[in-house]
């Protein structure tokens, strides 16, 4: 079996995985015939979309509007279904059975959990004796809960403290109970704080929009796990390409510095002064985040260890840290009218 290997360059350029990522892996190598469905392309699955097609990967997968569906199609040459949660198109379900794998990237909603779980029966009634043979879940490092501080591995037992906590770890639950039904693989994937061109503390600097009460209150969070959308997806991919000796495997995707936010937005200041001088007119919000803070209280401490990516994937991080992170996002921007642009 030839080794499975990624190429590109120091970062992802021109939506190409770098040369230096991942790597060391056997296992699946990437072969045209391999079809993935990817349900829900937003951030990161637009980005693992096309790195996958450009490993010569065939690449499906599911919107909520008609214009980003007309985007993708047009821009991007994937295959694109609209979904809505509350009434389901059955040839998605038809067209899924004809992947050999599947990332599901869509958050759970209040009052239906999981939107494609809320229809289980009808899923798993299309997929059998289908292609399908590996299904991944991007999930939250949210299912941990608030643990003080201290540092959670994949064993630690999840105790979500927010209702967005809770029903990830019940999708989580009901996609491996999913895929064991059928014979499938499943990964699941826990996720820190994402970031990447056009979604960072560059951007919202650059933008010197007002921060909405949710961001203010993670001012002062002695602790975020972070991770770049390139690690996310060489992880990925890694899983892919690693035999599991479990059909069920948990995977912590986040770097090795969960820094607080004041301390990365304080870089990012940095980083856009010292490149367009004079751009930051309003003055920092540390103060008022503290304030609200401390009014309120924190929920959901807790750093979380990647030691299991990295032993079992042979995944070697891009940006081990938010500062080279957040210098490879300023560095693929021409002037600060960019930032929009960068994610599209």
């Amino acid at each position: 079996m030839e080794l499975c290997k990624i190429s590109g360059s120091t970062a992802f350029q021109s939506g190409r995985l770098p040369k230096h990522s991942v790597i060391r892996m056997t296992g699946t190598e990437f072969r045209p015939q391999n079809r993935m469905f990817i349900a829900g392309m937003g951030f990161v699955g637009q980005r693992l979309g096309r790195e996958l097609k450009n490993q010569g990967w065939d690449v499906s997968g599911t919107c909520t509007s008609i214009n980003k569906k007309k985007k993708l199609e047009e821009e991007r040459s994937f295959q694109i279904y609209l979904f809505d949660a509350n009434e389901p198109d059955v040839i998605i379900l038809d067209a899924i059975k004809n992947h050999t794998h599947m990332v599901v990237s869509i958050p759970p909603v209040p009052g239906i959990g999981d939107p494609m779980l809320h229809y289980e029966q009808i899923l798993r009634t299309e997929l059998v004796g289908g292609k399908l043979q590996w299904l991944g879940y991007l999930s939250s490092t949210s299912v941990y809960g608030d643990t003080g501080g201290a540092w959670v591995d994949e064993d630690y037992i999840p105790n979500p403290t927010s209702e967005s906590g809770r029903l990830r770890l019940a999708a989580e639950e009901g996609w491996f109970n999913f895929s064991q039904s059928l014979g499938i693989s499943t990964q699941v994937f826990r996720l820190g704080g994402i970031y990447g061109p056009g979604r960072s503390a560059v951007d919202t600097i650059v933008k010197q929009g007002v921060l909405s009460e949710s961001q203010r209150m993670r001012g002062h969070k002695r602790f975020t796990s972070r991770v770049s959308v390139d690690d996310i997806c060489q992880a990925i991919m890694a899983s892919i390409c690693t035999p599991s000796s479990s059909r069920r495997r948990v995977y912590n995707i986040v770097d090795d510095d969960p820094a607080p936010r004041e301390e990365v937005f304080e870089y990012a200041r940095d980083l856009v002064e010292k490149k367009w001088p004079g751009w930051i007119k309003q003055p920092s919000e540390q103060k008022e985040s503290l304030v609200i803070a401390n009014k309120r209280g924190l929920r959901g401490e807790k750093r979380a260890s990647n030691a299991r990516m990295k032993n079992e994937l042979g995944v070697r991080l891009l940006h081990p840290s938010y500062r080279s992170g957040l210098q490879s996002i300023i560095e693929q921007m021409d002037s600060p009218f960019e930032h929009g642009k960068l994610n599209s």
